[in-house]
């Protein structure tokens, strides 16, 4: 409620100076906001730039030290792992998603051993990476089967978290996995590894650049929208983090990020629950390549970031996360 005017009411004055513009800020963003994601490939001392992503890079292995040090130097809590499957290991089942010699499996035990817990690390649990159809699940007649692939994910994700995994993150959109993740995980002691799960997942034309990091862009046969959900909806995403946090999640994600503030905002205000943007493959190129071409600031960055804190996320997994922590 606006209680005086014009003249004697000027919104001006606080925006006058720095100082004065800090004082009354609303929200910031700080290194701790950010979630760092970090693609594999296999081999040693390679570090593989991806054209459609630049600035962003495959790392082996014998490489994840030199980046790892570098995101905990600039206070960056957690990273997640993202691999690119070998064509001769990708099969229709997605057999490579549950070898405890994977890539996801070597690099959490290589970052455990060499950083203990001085950086928290994501899983992804899905099985598109895996799959030589480039599905999240088991096809069948071009659909996804539901509970079969579910019990893949939870075969996956209890190893994730014997190898070390601290958040393991269901990014499939199969009904009823969260559940059955979170009582696995429980019946093997493995009460405190949280979950991170994809709640709100549509399924966007902004994934482009991140298929082609993980190869399965080029194999992905049709769409995903009989599973990832429908951009045309909100009030189905109320729906979705209701069952997931009823089933044991600990955190919700929502996916895409900038397209999708009014949904991270709903989401907000009608569970009071940890709340993560993820700032797509998608927009991290569109920015990037605007920076490049000289059309937008670097200052965008930040903006964008900032817009996803205003709408209420908690935390953003961002490609952007190293270019911008020395800013903040």
């Amino acid at each position: 409620m606006i209680t005086g005017k014009y003249p004697s009411l000027r919104l001006r004055r606080s925006r006058k100076y720095d100082w004065s513009r800090k004082l009354v800020q609303e929200n910031n963003l700080s290194s701790s906001d950010l979630i760092y994601p970090i693609f594999l490939i296999e081999g040693k001392n390679k570090r593989q730039p991806i054209k459609s992503m630049p600035g962003i890079y495959r790392y082996t292995i014998d490489k994840l030290g030199v980046i790892i040090s570098k995101v905990i130097r600039h206070r960056i809590p957690m990273v997640a792992l993202f691999p690119l499957t070998p064509n001769n290991k990708k099969d229709k089942y997605g057999n490579e998603s549950l070898n405890e010699n994977n890539l996801v499996c070597k690099a959490i035990r290589y970052i455990k051993k060499k950083f203990k817990n001085k950086i928290g690390i994501m899983c992804d649990v899905a099985l598109d990476p895996y799959t030589t159809h480039g599905h999240d699940g088991l096809l069948k007649n071009n659909y996804v089967l539901n509970d079969k692939t579910v019990e893949i994910l939870m075969k996956q994700s209890l190893l994730q978290a014997q190898m070390g995994c601290d958040v393991i993150a269901p990014s499939d959109m199969m009904d009823g996995r969260v559940g059955k993740i979170r009582k696995l995980l429980d019946k093997n002691y493995y009460h405190d590894v949280q979950i991170l799960s994809y709640a709100v997942k549509y399924a966007s034309h902004f994934y482009g650049p991140f298929r082609d990091a993980v190869g399965s862009k080029k194999s992905l046969k049709g769409d995903k929208k009989n599973y990832q959900m429908d951009f045309s909806n909100k009030d189905e995403s109320l729906r979705e983090v209701a069952l997931d946090i009823k089933e044991g999640a600990d955190m919700i994600m929502v996916k895409p990020g900038m397209p999708y503030l009014d949904i991270i905002q709903k989401v907000k205000e009608n569970f009071k629950i940890p709340v993560i943007a993820y700032q797509v493959s998608g927009e991290y190129s569109l920015i990037k390549n605007g920076i490049k071409n000289k059309l937008i600031s670097e200052d965008a960055i930040i903006e964008s970031l900032i817009s996803f804190k205003r709408a209420g996320a908690t935390a953003i997994v961002s490609y952007f996360a190293l270019d911008i922590s020395n800013k903040l």
